[in-house]
């Protein structure tokens, strides 16, 4: 990791740049799929999968038989872990649902708002070094919670061609039935385009590599909403002198492995911690089966070693991270500081990991920035609010007059003339 002392703060956002290519070039690689699979459909997709995974295949939807097979290879202890963390993951989405809003806001003028469920929607799951079944957990919870009439299930197949187990059992846990082997590009395309297999969506969801991330931002220019431009992973974890260097080391290393693209930061004022946290990075970088990753990804990470507190403050909000570690006495207070992450962890004993898993929040969130203006996935992200307005005869002569003259003012007279006929038939 790359150890930058009391940098000026001037050069924080260049120092802190992540190890990404540029989208604009991976755009010009993932248009051709996008436009192949649009115009092909099944074929195109079926011709990608094999180009990229390494595997035929001849029907993409999982079969019942398939999902069957797959719960009875999933380890029981693993089957109740999943079962707790959907227990607790829906619990806290539940808990998001929101009332309808009615509201008369003066005399015969009734305005009201109302959620929706998104009627169709799709998740990608990733599938390549690291199969997350937990994503599945995160992005299924909610989307059955609001409603959502029609949801697809997208994630790669491995070198035999079948989906790993643990990602076909929760799905099954959590209601999914329409899962399809495809992943990368070709996934999203299926789902913004639709095809003789798979059906069409309003809106995709799921986390996955710069070229799921890039094909996501085409779609969202084709006509599908995307949940947030989110890429690789990313933490920063900010600790004072008496965290605990194990705790630390464990919470770089537990985003380290999820690919050479992901970046960690750790910040402090306690330059004495140093030597202790490398000694314990490189004893538990080598215990780990993916050290190799992990590795690789913390040549593209930095230590920031601030003069004091409000600076660590200033290069968290700049950064803006995905996921914030604060493993500092006064954790709750500096929290209360934070205006820019994907989701802070707070306290000594709060890894990151338990977020990912099973605490309850969701672990689809922004990266590379953009938490500065987006949120994680929640249950407002699987609907939509519909406005109503209702207005009574003695209503719009209270209102009418205010609306006709700012109509005039803005020289739009056929919006004039809608209230001004209206007002002339009940004078009538």
């Amino acid at each position: 990791m790359k150890e930058y002392i009391n940098p000026k703060k001037e050069n924080w956002e260049e120092l802190l740049k992540r190890p990404t290519e540029s989208l604009h070039d991976i755009r010009k690689i993932v248009q051709p799929i996008m436009d192949e699979v649009k115009k092909n459909g099944d074929s195109s997709v079926k011709n990608y999968t094999e180009k990229f995974d390494g595997i035929s295949i001849n029907d993409l939807l999982v079969t019942k038989e398939e999902i069957e097979a797959a719960s009875k290879k999933v380890d029981q202890k693993l089957k109740d872990a999943i079962k707790v963390a959907h227990e607790n993951i829906t619990r806290f989405h539940k808990a998001q649902k929101i009332t309808d809003l009615r509201i008369e806001t003066m005399p015969g003028v009734l305005c009201e708002r109302k959620s929706v469920a998104i009627p169709k929607v799709g998740l990608y799951i990733p599938g390549g070094t690291a199969p997350l079944f937990s994503t599945v957990l995160m992005l299924a919870v909610p989307a059955k919670i609001a409603g959502c009439k029609e949801i697809v299930l997208c994630s790669p197949p491995d070198k035999e061609g079948n989906i790993h187990p643990a990602i076909l059992f929760t799905a099954e846990l959590a209601g999914i039935t329409k899962i399809y082997k495809v992943g990368g590009a070709q996934a999203i395309a299926a789902m913004t385009y639709g095809t003789e297999s798979i059906p069409k969506v309003d809106k995709i969801f799921g986390p996955g590599n710069q070229y799921v991330t890039a094909a996501k931002q085409l779609a969202s220019l084709d006509g599908a909403a995307i949940d947030m431009p989110a890429g690789p992973s990313e933490v920063l974890v900010y600790a004072d002198e008496d965290a605990n260097p194990a705790f630390i080391a464990a919470d770089l290393l537990s985003q380290a492995e999820h690919g050479v693209d992901s970046q960690v930061i750790f910040v402090t004022t306690d330059q004495d911690i140093i030597p202790t946290l490398q000694k314990e990075i490189y004893h538990q970088l080598s215990e780990l089966p993916r050290w190799e990753i992990a590795d690789r990804c913390l040549q593209n990470s930095a230590v920031f070693i601030l003069k004091e507190e409000k600076e660590c403050i200033d290069l968290i909000n700049i950064y803006a991270p995905e996921h914030l570690i604060l493993l500092t006495k006064n954790a709750r207070e500096i929290a209360d500081k934070i205006e820019n992450a994907g989701s802070i962890f707070i306290g000594y004993y709060t890894p990151e990991s338990a977020g990912d898993y099973a605490s309850g929040t969701n672990h689809t969130l922004p990266t590379n920035g953009a938490a500065r203006a987006y949120s994680g996935v929640s249950l407002d992200s699987f609907i939509k609010n519909i406005t109503y307005q209702e207005i009574t005869a003695e209503g719009l002569q209270k209102l009418g007059p205010y609306v006709e003259e700012m109509a005039e003012a803005e020289s739009l007279r056929a919006h004039k003339n809608a209230v001004t006929v209206r007002l002339n038939s009940i004078k009538n």
